[in-house]
């Protein structure tokens, strides 16, 4: 059987439909006791303020309460990598969401940003040995931004990504444990 052609494959459009996490596990459940730590950035107030309530939320919705949940803020996106290990090392979590928002400028700074907080996360969970959740969203622009913290505008609300870190944080904890 030959490979289809482009023309026999799927519409172009598919991606949009198939984008993003599958339907969440409405079977995950935290583990009584567990703690989870978020730090979160400053810079781009009403985003930040939006993602992490939608952790929060997430986190709740499976089975770890406000009370079990050690939250501090950063000045910016660049802070997150130390602010993330020091709590690691010094708070008694078993995962991390680690927020921040950065939009694009008519600089570099961006793209120094984002690859160095990446990057920088990425190493502290694999130091670690601990779950960290890379909630840094990287946007082109403003409105951007808005709709993937779930507050968009122009009748366009878009899709808290809050809402699937905090699951993120759960799952990767147990995984963490029982792998």
């Amino acid at each position: 059987m030959k490979a289809p052609r482009r023309s026999d494959a799927a519409p172009t459009n598919v991606m949009s439909t198939i984008k993003g996490p599958p339907t969440a596990d409405s079977q995950l459940r935290a583990p009584t006791g567990m703690r989870i730590g978020i730090v979160h950035a400053r810079w781009n107030k009403e985003v930040i303020d939006a993602l992490v309530d939608g952790t929060l939320q997430s986190l709740e919705d499976v089975g770890v309460p406000r009370s079990q949940v050690h939250i501090e803020s950063v000045p910016g996106s660049w802070e997150l990598p130390f602010a993330t290990m020091c709590m690691l090392e010094k708070h008694d979590v078993s995962a991390v969401v680690s927020i921040g928002c950065v939009i694009k400028g008519s600089t570099m700074h961006f793209e120094y940003i984002c690859e160095n907080a990446f990057q920088g996360l990425m190493r502290v969970s694999l130091d670690q040995k601990k779950p960290v959740i890379l909630g840094v969203l990287t946007a082109l622009t403003e409105d951007q931004a808005l709709e993937r913290a779930g507050i968009g505008r122009n009748g366009k609300p878009g899709h808290n990504h809050g809402l699937d870190w905090g699951r993120a944080a759960v799952e990767m904890a147990i995984k963490n444990k029982y792998l």
